[in-house]
């Protein structure tokens, strides 16, 4: 075996590279070495016999007369010397000048193979880059390479190293080096400070890393028609997850599934995150029964919601499962409130009725939570105005059709309504007599109007003590035609 067919196979092995790039590879460490000496590589030729032997350097140089030859001009060449090389030459004809690559120097040369080592280098980075880009939101397996003073962690990741920061390590795992690792591949880039190399970032605490531990181990949520979905994950990384699923068919039990036979499925994943507490919930479209379930392991008794606007609730728990609802530190109900993207606040029933807005809240609570029919919610839900907005309009039992007809005219709350009087409510054009009534009907049916102290110029409907402004003709509620004249006499009596 030739000399340069050795240095081909030796490159094609030990660089993992193709027969076809290493010859190119060749022929630009040629060509750079050519240009270095004669100040252009433009006609000059390699070629390689078929059964890589053997390969040639060769000048094309155009025959000229003697007279015209400047002889600093490489790519001609005077007839008289290309008649050496062939007695048939004449001018205007192209001869290949065979070029021994040994009468370079020693600087030609160095130029050439740095051409190699840095086309080897820039192959060898983009294939990594390739390869790695590819394995972004994948899970990776590894050593510990080196772990640094500030806590960073470089990871042996074969044909190159990733790089573990100490922020994306959970706080109660430690590492040593040579230890085997598995980290999800979050990002893969040319590195900014050596541009030899890539950046491999990877990461254990993100929930991205939690919700491919269960594609692994739960293969229901990774089959051709999945029968249950991961909702949401949320994750205090050492300390609790808690991951919301959600059933697509009837049949399936969706936590039990991923909890798997004896907890055998949610065992083998906190084992890979140091034993790490996992909570398993249902997610469920109604915000409540949510919320009840993602304070797992804690049972919950009751939801109040205080504020549907702002999404703010309270869950009643035993004084026994307090303790546990909060969890240490708070964890187990911050992670609750970002799962649910609720302000979830944790009392006892006592506790809870000493504050100012239990009864308000329990009697909207109560047709939520447990979903009473909607004549039985009306005579359980009897909020009362008494803040800045009021009332909204859609929490009482009002047709959605008068609703939003409503809400074109900025007519939101209990209260914009009752600014109204039947002539302003009539001309707003779309609103029938019908369905104002029925708006009427619902406002004195389920809210209490808690009313600051009077005024001068309000009144009540002496038929069924609706309020009323000055000035009104009928009253809102029961539609009984009034005077103020006749309102006055009457006081005056």
């Amino acid at each position: 075996m030739s000399e340069f067919k050795e240095a081909v196979e030796a490159m094609i092995n030990e660089k993992g590279l193709s027969k076809d790039l290493v010859l190119d590879i060749v022929k630009q460490s040629l060509l750079a070495s050519y240009k270095n000496k004669y100040k252009t590589d433009e006609n000059a030729v390699v070629t390689f016999a078929d059964d890589l032997s053997s390969f040639e350097l060769a000048a094309r140089r155009t025959v000229v007369d003697d007279e015209e030859y400047y002889a600093d001009d490489f790519t001609e060449i005077p007839l008289s010397e290309a008649l050496e090389f062939n007695d048939e030459a004449e001018v205007g004809d192209e001869l290949l000048i065979p070029i021994d690559p040994k009468t370079f120097s020693t600087s030609t040369v160095q130029t050439g193979k740095q051409r190699v080592q840095s086309q080897i280098r820039e192959i060898q980075k983009d294939e990594l880059l390739s390869e790695f880009k590819g394995k972004v939101g994948e899970i990776i397996n590894g050593y510990v390479q080196t772990v640094k003073e500030n806590g960073d962690i470089m990871v042996d990741l074969g044909k190159t190293s990733g790089y573990l920061p100490a922020k994306n390590q959970s706080p109660k795992e430690v590492y040593t080096k040579g230890d085997r690792i598995r980290c999800y591949v979050e990002s893969v880039k040319p590195d900014e400070k050596n541009e030899k190399n890539i950046r491999v970032l990877l990461t254990r605490v993100s929930e991205d890393f939690i919700r491919k531990l269960f594609y692994i181990n739960v293969p229901e949520l990774v089959s051709k028609d999945p029968g249950l979905e991961i909702v949401k994950i949320v994750r205090v990384a050492g300390y609790r997850t808690k991951v919301a699923v959600w059933p697509k068919k009837s049949d399936i039990d969706a936590v039990g599934t991923c909890v798997g036979l004896k907890g055998a499925r949610i065992q083998m994943i906190m084992k890979e995150i140091d034993d790490e507490r996992i909570d398993v919930v249902r997610w469920d479209p109604n915000p409540l029964e949510y919320i009840a379930n993602a304070l797992s392991p804690a049972k919950v008794e009751r939801i109040y919601v205080t504020d549907y606007d702002k999404k703010m609730a309270v869950a009643i728990v035993d004084q026994s499962q307090l303790s546990l609802a909060i969890g240490k530190q708070g964890m187990n109900v911050r992670l609750v409130n970002r799962m649910c993207d609720w302000m979830v606040d944790v009392k006892t029933q006592e506790d809870f009725e000493s504050m100012d807005i239990f009864e308000q809240a329990r009697a909207a609570a109560d047709a939520a939570f447990t979903e009473l029919p909607e004549e039985e919610a009306a005579e359980d839900v009897n909020p009362a105005i008494n803040d800045e907005e009021g009332i909204p309009l859609t929490e009482l039992p009002i047709d959605k059709a008068i609703v939003s007809k409503l809400e074109k005219h900025d007519i939101l709350y209990v209260e914009d309504f009752l600014d109204y009087t039947a002539e302003e409510i009539a001309d707003l054009g779309d609103i029938s007599e019908e369905e104002a009534a029925a708006v009427n009907k619902a406002i004195s049916e389920t809210v209490d109007i808690i009313e600051e102290d009077s005024e001068e110029g309000t009144f009540e409907c002496p038929n069924c003590g609706h309020p009323l402004k000055e000035g009104m003709t009928e009253c809102p509620n029961c539609h009984v035609e009034i005077s103020f004249e006749s309102l006055d006499e009457e006081d005056g009596e």
